[in-house]
């Protein structure tokens, strides 16, 4: 399989490092490294070659997504699948089916983790699927490279992924950027509680401002679960002062 990715950041790049002796990869980015890209054992190419491919992967900020795919669309061959790896799928489903040719499946992913988390293996880390075109025979052959590395499939609904998020990985980002607007560290006296607090801020400080913006933009369930938790904190606060 010839696989063509659209984007090299941190994410693109993680997915061309474990996936590149499997499949012939080939790599397009907005801004070039091409001494990067041979490193990882991928070939650097246009965005034309990379949208020729078999399947394309776009591994680009949601912010940018729409762009790519409307850049991309007029060279994705007919028989070809694209495959989204943000971290909503309501917002990139619309826009792949609006762009893109009917013929051509499409695969709606989230990996469910990132260059830190998943920086030693993919096993046993969680990535979610929505098939929503997509051939019996190709889904088999795409599960079963993903599985051989160690993933856990979880097939869902780009609804039903969107709620659940909302209420894991957006409230996770929320809590860890208040902790570092608040200024949270170690104290020398750390409680194992504590502890664990800081591991939140840990998760997400390395990650973007903008994905953090975006995540809370294209998901739907993102501001009333804002809503629910500033209440609840609100809550507590209001009884402890009691």
């Amino acid at each position: 399989m010839n696989v063509g990715v659209v984007g090299f950041g941190r994410l693109g790049r993680l997915l061309v490092r474990y996936f590149a002796h499997d499949v012939r990869m080939f790599v397009y980015d907005r801004r070039p490294d091409p001494r990067r890209v041979r490193a990882l054992g991928a070939t650097p190419v246009s965005l034309k070659e990379a949208a020729r491919q078999d399947l394309v992967l776009v591994c680009v900020p949601m912010v940018d997504f729409e762009a790519a795919i409307k850049r991309l669309a007029p060279y994705v061959r007919r028989d070809a699948i694209v495959v989204d790896t943000c971290s909503v799928k309501e917002h990139p489903v619309r826009v792949m089916k609006r762009w893109l040719p009917r013929s051509v499946e499409i695969l709606a992913t989230h990996p469910n983790f990132g260059p830190d988390s998943a920086a030693e293996s993919l096993e046993g880390h969680k990535l979610v699927a929505s098939r929503v075109r997509v051939s019996r025979d190709r889904w088999r052959e795409i599960r079963g490279l993903l599985e051989d590395k160690g993933l856990v499939i979880v097939e869902m609904t780009p609804k039903e992924h969107d709620r659940r998020m909302a209420e894991s990985l957006v409230l996770t980002h929320f809590v860890g950027r208040a902790l570092i607007r608040y200024g949270a560290e170690t104290t020398g006296v750390d409680t194992e509680g504590y502890k664990r607090l800081l591991r939140i801020l840990q998760t997400v400080q390395n990650d973007s401002w903008q994905l953090f913006a975006d995540m809370n933009r294209f998901n739907a369930y993102a501001a009333p679960m804002r809503r629910r938790f500033l209440a609840a904190m609100h809550s507590v606060d209001r009884k402890v002062r009691r």
